[in-house]
């Protein structure tokens, strides 16, 4: 026997569009302050390395990774503070389900930067700790883990669930 979904225990809120709308965009606002920390933090480190002795030391390559990261963290940076200002900008203009849908988008979208920020971090990080040919395996399997925990898993919960009627 499958277990009950949450739609299965449950008759639904009853909200007006308006009070969804605000639900929703307070639940947005939580994880983009979740997510806008660590992504400030991993920024922030970024935009050290370069005043750092060891970094005049590298090579073409592993300059070229970490420029890309940089610019990837500026990106991801942008998306979520994105999702911030979007509403701020259009606040009073009655389109708070619009505003919800596409700080949504951004936010989704800084997910997908951050993932490729990671993703690449770790590769210069690991290249230069390791320096042998099995560093692109072990952020392969890394990238691979991430894009399970934060896309499969929920795509697959969602339609577990939602088909379901």
């Amino acid at each position: 026997m499958t277990p009950l979904g949450p739609r299965d225990t449950s008759q639904g809120r009853h909200e007006s569009p308006e009070e969804r709308a605000d639900r929703r965009w307070n639940e947005l606002l939580q994880e983009v302050r979740v997510i806008q920390t660590g992504v400030q933090i991993l920024f922030a480190f970024l935009l050290t390395v370069v005043f750092t002795p060891r970094f005049v030391t590298l090579g073409q390559t592993d300059k070229a990774i970490y420029v890309v990261t940089v610019l990837l963290g500026a990106a991801t940076t942008g998306a979520l503070v994105g999702t911030v200002t979007f509403h701020r900008l259009v606040t009073g203009h009655r389109l708070k389900p619009e505003t919800v849908l596409w700080a949504s988008r951004l936010a989704v979208l800084g997910i997908v930067l951050l993932l490729a920020t990671v993703a690449s971090a770790l590769l210069l990080i690991l290249r230069i700790a390791l320096h042998n040919s099995v560093v692109p395996w072990v952020v392969a399997g890394l990238v691979a883990w991430f894009v399970i925990c934060w896309f499969a898993l929920p795509a697959w919960i969602l339609h577990r669930y939602s088909s379901k009627d």
